[in-house]
């Protein structure tokens, strides 16, 4: 009707003075009303890409449930409470009371005094588990089939048949499963992972890597060391070095060896050896007997990358790791990641995309098979081969 109008009015125009007129006063009209086409025209392109960019934007925050008031639920609660794309609604433990006064300490508005209660609540997308190893198969089964995706605190589980009967289940109810490794979302890791992939390190020939802290005293009570629970240090510690060694090589062991101490029946110290194809080694150490390290090595032919913070970056505002090679230490940075809140919003992206990624609990299942394997080889004295 615009485009009428102005015909209309220029048609008027020219039509009365068109005999007073050379055929230079066509110029205006013509200038006005391509003026006019362009105007519209962007106008409406900008309006067809803001519809589609709010489109992608207006996509619902993911609901999150959490299962459990462990003492690390605090820190993924703060996580999820900062991720762009997730809301913290409901939490649930073994009583009522517990939930409301932790779920007041945390701005959680839902409570729930029972596990079975929280997983009914149908407008939960996702759950996080962060209850003791030995419960993680029975709870991500169980929310699998309530149809909720699900984050589950590392171990995975308590051995690598239960791993795997996870995954089964998660993947049969079409949702997603993933382990609660955080430093692997970290915008470090990538960088990192850059340069094992673009030859700066040359072949990659070794993976060595150690998590450990000292208890002066084994605390009672504490599941780490608890073997009903599936404590041991191989669980707590040795998992993230293992998930180190896997990630750099990107493959599997074609065999390990392990020796390990026990204390009060679980795991106390751990140290192994995994043996890969074309001529690649790696080694770990983990325990509760030895000061805090927490650091890996990638070598090859010609450099190796150096991160001795790799499963917490000692800052939050910053993270650091070093390339050593012939010409010296390079040290590289990055700025302004938080892992934990980088891991909700990774995982939340998915539950969103309905574009689940297996490539999450395949890595969960291959860690846990060589922790059994690594268990298996001390208890046998032997090589074990995958």
């Amino acid at each position: 009707m615009m485009y009428a109008y102005y015909y209309s009015f220029y048609s008027t125009i020219f039509a009365v003075k068109i005999k007073l007129k050379t055929v230079y006063s066509l110029i205006p009209m013509c200038l006005t009303y391509f003026l006019l086409s362009a105007i519209l025209s962007g106008k409406l392109r900008y309006q067809s890409i803001r519809r589609s960019s709010m489109t992608t934007e207006a996509r619902p925050p993911v609901r999150w449930g959490i299962l459990s008031t462990a003492n690390i639920a605090t820190k993924v609660a703060r996580a999820i409470h900062l991720a762009e794309n997730s809301d913290l609604v409901a939490v649930a433990s073994r009583t009522e009371e517990r939930a409301a006064t932790w779920g007041k300490e945390h701005n959680v508005p839902v409570t729930y005094g029972t596990y079975d209660s929280l997983l009914a609540d149908e407008s939960l997308d996702a759950i996080y588990i962060p209850l003791p190893p030995s419960l993680h198969a029975e709870w991500t089964i169980k929310a699998a089939e309530h149809g909720k995706h699900v984050l589950c605190e590392k171990p995975l589980a308590a051995n690598a048949d239960e791993a795997i009967a996870m995954a089964d289940a998660c993947r049969q109810n079409g949702v997603q499963l993933m382990d609660g490794v955080m430093w692997v979302h970290h915008e470090r890791t990538a960088a990192m992972k850059q340069k094992i992939t673009d030859a700066t390190l040359g072949q990659l020939r070794r993976v060595t890597a150690a998590f450990t802290f000292n208890w002066d005293t084994i605390p009672v009570g504490n599941i780490r060391a608890m073997k009903e629970f599936a404590g041991g240090s191989l669980g707590d510690l040795g998992y993230y070095c293992i998930c180190a060694i896997l990630w750099a090589f990107d493959d599997m062991p074609a065999q390990v060896f392990a020796t390990a101490r026990y204390k009060v029946g679980v795991d106390f110290n751990l140290a192994g050896i995994l043996w890969f194809s074309d001529e690649r080694i790696a080694t770990l150490d983990c325990g509760f007997d030895t000061g805090l390290r927490k650091w890996f090595e990638v070598a090859g032919t010609r450099a190796s990358i150096v991160c001795d913070d790799f499963t917490v970056p000692t800052s939050e505002d910053s993270a650091r790791f070093w390339v050593h090679g012939m010409d010296g230490n390079e040290r590289n940075t990055i700025d302004g990641c938080i892992q934990e809140v980088a891991m909700i919003e990774r995982f939340s992206q998915i539950v969103q995309s309905g574009n689940l990624e297996a490539h999450w609990s395949e890595v969960a299942v291959n860690t846990m098979r060589v922790c059994d394997a690594l268990l298996e080889s001390h208890q046998r004295g032997e090589i074990i081969k995958l």
